[in-house]
């Protein structure tokens, strides 16, 4: 899952050598932070967090075959 983020994100900046995910265990829930470039944080998030939304939905549509919970941060 990590690897599918990864390549989605940095598909959509600029600079793809600042992108890095981090997974974060919360209870039950893993928990995936992505950060990149300030320059960048507009192109991931998307107008009116369009694009942020599609990742997520991804995200949780491939956790939902691996039967976890998941959760998508733009740090």
């Amino acid at each position: 899952m990590k690897e599918l983020v990864e390549f989605i994100t940095k598909a959509l900046v600029k600079d793809p050598d600042a992108v890095s995910v981090t997974v974060v265990q919360k209870g039950n829930m893993e928990v995936y932070q992505i950060h990149v470039a300030p320059q960048d944080m507009g192109k991931v998030i998307g107008r009116k967090g369009r694009i942020a939304d599609a990742i997520r939905t991804v995200v949780k549509a491939g956790a939902l075959k691996k039967g976890i919970r998941v959760a998508v941060d733009i740090i």
